[in-house]
């Protein structure tokens, strides 16, 4: 139960829209981690991480809780396929995070750095890459076909990072305050991975407000998170945009985080209405703290043209309906807009099998708050959009000859646009960067699908374009969705935006390695699935993916990765492979 939950009711309502009671319930929370801030200050790095285990063991006794808790608020049927969804990106997601970091942690207690073993690599723009995944042999094997690096800033040297490594954990005495977490709303480990990156990347205690949509998640987040609790160093509340209004101003908050919009950034920032609009105009902001963000956008998924197969055509088609629907569509990663060559003698195939997948993709519940008024607007914009499903409320819209809208609004719902360029080759790839950089709202996430043939055939020339792409993670024959599972890759915008142009936020979180002022985040795919990968000279085991929507075996497959991040054992990877081979 919340604090503000535990409070009495009481008939005084202050000017914020709260009670007296649940103003002072926050006051006290608040208070109670400064409190619990010089207790963190005292933990050694060896305690924290030793912290971190407990709680990873916690979370794993939750982990079936947390699923089928979350699947309940989505509307999911306990048996669905899509409870996979839930199991991936929620415990799985927090156990691997909490692992990878307490590994830092651990390696940084005893005077290691925790890239020691770790080669870097070079990319386009005198930029350093730092291998991220597999971490290790078992993970290889899990993740066949599937690898990560994080670029790090022009002209920064290797030197340079490995000295900054740590990043507030380097000085664990020197805490930072209080900061105040504003969770997410759609999914289930990004508060507490938020929650974990304050406390040992910023070495601030937290306050967690959950998101009003999320609410019911507190009794499992309790469970799981409780030696936090038990230390002071995290307090959970509840509450909708009053509760919010008050923390962001609090005196005792030194700094907010937050995952939503851009619309609600500015909010936070400049303040409501017309008079916040004017105050972002003159860029005098109300807030007078940090705030570090990250917002969402219209991710791009960049179709290189090829000469592809029917399976490619098949799979790849999927692989879109995956990027827009994955938990129905309201993830802040979602592709958004398919960016493909209108010369590309398969284009009208490749049309064919989109519309198709989308078809067939499982029906769900339209849970997330708005989602239906925001399709009614992507119809009102765009009369001609198709509408498939077997409930007819998904939408693809040919916005071709009309892309302001659907370039400049996030819809966050089953709504995905499709853009023509003319080109084939190299001439395609730069136009459709340049699409996706200069007319995209947002920098979180971006996606390029691409034959091993063609890519081989372009060169220098497609690394150097995927350098040029100013996303904070892209994907290469797969969906930034996985990077976002990675615990050791990097997760926020591209680096750069302002307050007052904030696109897709500022800062980053995940980053288990601590890594010092990273770029972005390159994660690389198969292009193929299992056998056909291997017919084609690719490695990949999964013949689909289980983070697919059209996976039949998600869920289970999904619980026996959750279970093998709880307690890694090679005599539990025939299980998964089993469970995955049946999707």
């Amino acid at each position: 139960m919340s604090i503000i939950e535990q409070s009495a009711p009481s008939a005084a309502v202050n000017q914020a829209g709260m009670t007296d009671d649940e103003r002072a319930a926050l006051d006290a929370a608040v208070r109670e981690l400064h409190d619990g801030e010089r207790v963190w200050a005292k933990t050694s790095l060896a305690d924290r991480a030793a912290l971190l285990r407990r709680v990873h063991g916690l979370v794993a006794t939750s982990a079936q809780e947390w699923a089928l808790t979350a699947s309940s608020i989505k509307g999911l049927d306990a048996d669905s396929p899509l409870v996979g969804e839930e199991w991936l990106s929620g415990p799985y997601a927090m156990l691997t995070g909490l692992a990878a970091v307490a590994n830092s942690l651990e390696a940084l207690a005893t005077l290691r750095n925790p890239l020691d073993r770790i080669t870097f690599g070079t990319a386009p723009g005198d930029r350093v890459t730092v291998p991220v995944m597999p971490a290790d042999a078992a993970e290889g094997m899990l993740m066949n076909g599937f690898s990560a690096e994080v670029w790090m800033r022009p002209g920064v040297d290797g030197k340079t990072v490995r000295a900054g490594v740590g990043l507030a954990s380097l000085h664990p005495t020197e805490t930072g305050g209080v900061g105040l977490v504003l969770g997410a709303g759609n999914i289930t480990s990004i508060a507490p991975l938020d929650v974990l990156y304050e406390l040992v990347a910023n070495n601030r205690v937290a306050l967690l407000k959950l998101n009003p949509t999320l609410a019911g998640m507190e009794p499992v987040y309790a469970k799981a998170l409780a030696p936090l609790i038990q230390l002071g160093v995290l307090r959970i509340v509840q509450g909708g945009g009053p509760v919010g209004a008050y923390l962001v101003h609090h005196e005792g908050i030194a700094h907010v985080h937050i995952t939503g919009s851009a619309a609600t950034h500015d909010v936070i920032v400049y303040g409501p209405g017309e008079e916040g609009r004017a105050r972002k105009k003159a860029g005098t902001p109300t807030l007078d703290k940090p705030i570090t963000s990250e917002l969402g956008g219209v991710s791009p998924i960049i179709v290189v043209p090829g000469e592809w197969l029917d399976s490619d055509l098949t799979f790849q088609a999927e692989h879109i309906a995956t990027m827009r629907l994955h938990n129905g569509g309201y993830n802040c990663i979602a592709g958004q807009v398919v960016i493909l060559s209108a010369d590309w003698p398969q284009k009208k195939q490749f049309l064919t099998a989109l519309r198709l997948a989308l078809d067939e993709a499982p029906v769900r519940h339209a849970w997330y708050p708005g989602s239906d008024d925001r399709v009614a607007a992507a119809r009102a914009s765009y009369p001609d959009a198709e509408a498939v499903g077997p409930d007819g409320c998904r939408l693809l819209v040919d916005a071709t000859a009309s892309a302001d809208v659907m370039a400049s609004t996030e819809y966050f719902s089953p709504v995905l646009g499709v853009i023509e360029v003319p080109g084939t080759g190299q001439e395609f790839l730069d136009a459709a960067v340049a699409t996706a950089n200069d007319d995209l709202v947002g920098t979180l996430g971006a996606n390029v699908l691409i034959d091993p043939k063609e890519r081989r055939r372009l060169g220098d020339g497609f690394r150097e374009a995927i350098a040029r792409l100013r996303y904070g993670s892209i994907a290469i024959n797969a969906w930034t969705g996985v990077v976002f599972l990675t615990a050791a890759a990097t997760w926020g915008a591209f680096p750069g935006h302002t307050l007052d142009d904030v696109q897709s936020g500022r800062g980053v979180v995940h980053n288990a390695l601590l890594l010092p002022d990273p770029e972005r985040t390159v994660l690389t795919g198969p292009f193929r699935a299992f056998p056909h990968s291997v017919r084609h000279g690719e490695n990949a085991l999964f013949p689909k993916p289980p983070w697919f929507v059209s996976a039949r075996s998600a869920a289970l497959t999904g619980q026996r990765l959750t279970e093998y991040a709880a307690k890694p054992s090679w005599l539990k990877m025939p299980s998964v492979f089993a469970a995955a081979f049946r999707a």
